[in-house]
């Protein structure tokens, strides 16, 4: 159970921290300092890196999940909830890496620097979603033992 708590804390750290540092610290910079054409190359080519490690911290939170589920058995709420979130979040994950990062990175390669910012205006509203999404279920994975 430790190396699955350890596996699933990991995951959602990676996860969660990246989406923080993206949308409160990186983008914002680069907004202003970048143009566009520098800008969305970056921003596309971050993601290029960043997703891969995102679609390894999905596999490892929901692997590590459901075998801490299995092993409990019925679980409590607080758990369940924590699930629902979890499933929400990678339904939105795979949407922005399907959708709109696609259209980012033909766009870039265009070289047609509207679509671009069209799409990185998505993946931005998207990931901040995603991202007080994850903090809500940090918090309710962090308190819900407390509210027994």
């Amino acid at each position: 159970m430790i190396i699955a708590k350890f596996l699933h804390i990991l995951g959602f750290t990676v996860w969660v921290g990246g989406m923080f540092f993206a949308h409160n610290a990186l983008r914002p910079v680069a907004a202003v300092t970048l143009e566009p054409p520098q800008r969305l190359t970056l921003l596309a080519g971050i993601f290029t890196k960043f997703f891969t490690w995102v679609w390894i911290s999905v596999a490892l939170i929901f692997g590590s999940g459901l075998y801490m589920m299995a092993l409990i058995g019925k679980p409590p709420v607080y758990i369940t909830l924590m699930f629902v979130l979890g499933v929400i979040m990678a339904l939105i994950f795979a949407h922005i890496f399907f959708a709109p990062y696609r259209r980012l990175k033909r766009a870039v390669a265009a070289q047609d620097w509207k679509a671009g910012g069209a799409a990185m205006g998505q993946i931005r509203k998207l990931v901040g979603i995603n991202l007080i999404l994850g903090l809500l279920t940090i918090v309710i994975g962090s308190l819900g033992p407390l509210a027994r």
